[in-house]
């Protein structure tokens, strides 16, 4: 599979390393950096650095799900993570979700060992585990979230919320969180406001779309496959009817199990009718959600699962392997490296010129790891740039050269020229002129299609 524009930007990540970034904590960066330093830097060493941490999930989750199923059992649960969709996502796209679920994972490990058989020391194991996967992403913030209400409500271990190993491992999460809490210390707070603040607003509106509603169920079923989904359904309705209801508990190790499911599944469901919510957002709470399943699926309907599994992967890889639907976004793995090649030519042309996009970071990412020089983003015409901003570029040194801006076509249809070109270049470039879009072919098929324009006397904004 060719370079996702995710793999690149994370990518650029590590190139530029740092305590955090703008729009995540740095850690699916570091860990693409390691990997490119140990083996090299190219698409394969990218995809295989998913591949194994996203395999040290699945063995991380194996244990977990041990502790909490019979051998039949957890057979059934490896099989349910392993048909998935996302799992799959997973181990060949880069995306903070890569680390999230493995720390997610190895924190429940470590939890459970302290709470159910009562070794201590796994409270700072858990803590540090904690804290690396709010290095990894923010949602990782559900993980005390989680314990606290498990120990909140849990009869049998409620003494544990006045124990000083509770509050020590809660502690070390937070001193391990240091790295990002300073970044946005030094920048304003940045990153937790582009997180948080827009999202808060559009909440606070409360415009009911059924639309959004409903794709996030398209969105799970994807990534669950359908089986998987429903009984995720089935489970929770029956759960919640018995506490709400019937006002009964479940016992403590399924306790444990919802009070990481629960609050990640089941919120960021409820805010669906009026929010986008992300797939990945709820793809931590797959990981005990799947472990609930194991204790209800049967065989009949795992057999069903693992044939939804086959059809779905069949599909997936033929797409992989010969393009046969043209994707409409520049969410695609075809193209970048072509793309490269074609603008590395058009730059021995012209030597003196820098070259930017204006994609929030695809294309100037996917650029920035095929070509063997710089590539700016949006910054260039005094856009907002998420990362791209906080590079330490000192734009004003760029005064007065001429610029190549290269800009997508995403729903290709023709090889016509853009009527109309970005009115902010003429803004910041004395001339704009538009050159023969570069058109990229995918299996001997005109595919994606990319406007030229080269732009002359660069005026930063000031």
């Amino acid at each position: 599979m060719g370079l996702m524009p995710q793999d690149a930007y994370y990518y650029l990540y590590g190139q530029n390393l740092s305590l955090s970034y703008f729009d995540h904590p740095g850690m699916i960066g570091y860990l693409l950096r390691f990997f490119t330093e140990l083996f090299g830097t190219s698409v394969f060493v990218v995809k295989f650095a998913d591949f194994f941490i996203t395999s040290i999930t699945l063995l991380s989750f194996y244990k977990l799900a041990s502790y909490f199923l019979s051998k039949q059992k957890l057979a059934r649960a490896l099989l349910l993570i392993s048909s998935t969709i996302f799992i799959s996502i997973l181990s060949f796209n880069s995306t903070p979700d890569v680390p999230l679920l493995l720390f997610w994972t190895l924190s429940l490990i470590c939890l459970y060992k302290a709470i159910f058989e009562n070794k201590k020391w796994f409270f700072i194991l858990g803590g540090i585990a904690m804290g690396l996967a709010f290095n990894s992403k923010y949602t990782a913030l559900l993980l005390q979230i989680g314990l606290l209400l498990f120990l909140l409500f849990s009869n049998k271990h409620r003494n544990l919320l006045i124990s000083p190993w509770l509050w020590s491992a809660i502690l070390v999460s937070i001193v391990v969180t240091f790295p990002v809490w300073y970044w946005n210390y030094q920048n304003d707070f940045a990153s937790f406001a582009f997180q948080s603040s827009k999202r808060t607003q559009s909440i606070s509106e409360f415009n009911i779309s059924p639309k959004y509603f409903f794709g996030a169920i398209g969105h799970q079923i994807l990534l669950l496959l359908p089986v998987l989904f429903l009984v995720f359904v089935s489970f929770t309705f029956k759960y919640c009817k018995r506490v709400l209801i019937q006002f009964k508990l479940p016992q403590a190790k399924t306790l444990f199990l919802l009070a990481f499911f629960i609050p990640t599944f089941v919120g960021f469901f409820a805010l669906t009718p009026i929010y986008w919510v992300k797939l990945n957002w709820m793809m931590p709470s797959y990981i005990t959600g799947i472990i609930l399943a194991g204790m209800f699926i049967s065989k009949k309907l795992l057999k069903i699962q693992i044939l939804f599994s086959i059809v779905f992967h069949l599909l997936i890889s033929l797409q992989i392997l010969f393009y046969l639907v043209p994707i409409k976004s520049d969410d695609t793995w075809v193209g970048w490296k072509e793309l490269g090649e074609e603008i590395s030519a058009l730059k021995e042309k012209n030597a003196s010129t820098f070259i930017f996009s204006n994609d929030n970071y695809k294309t100037s990412a996917a650029l920035n790891f095929f070509m063997k020089e710089k590539v700016y983003a949006q910054n260039i015409i005094g856009l907002p740039a998420l990362h791209f901003d906080y590079l330490g570029d000192d734009l004003t040194t760029l005064k007065g050269k001429n610029a190549i801006f290269i800009d997508s076509d995403k729903r290709f249809k023709n090889e016509l020229l853009l009527e109309k070109a970005n009115p902010l270049l003429k803004n910041h470039f004395k001339t704009v002129t538009q050159l023969a879009p570069i058109i990229i072919k995918i299996n001997e098929r005109e595919s994606r299609k990319f406007w030229v324009f080269f732009c002359t006397d660069y005026q930063p904004k000031k």
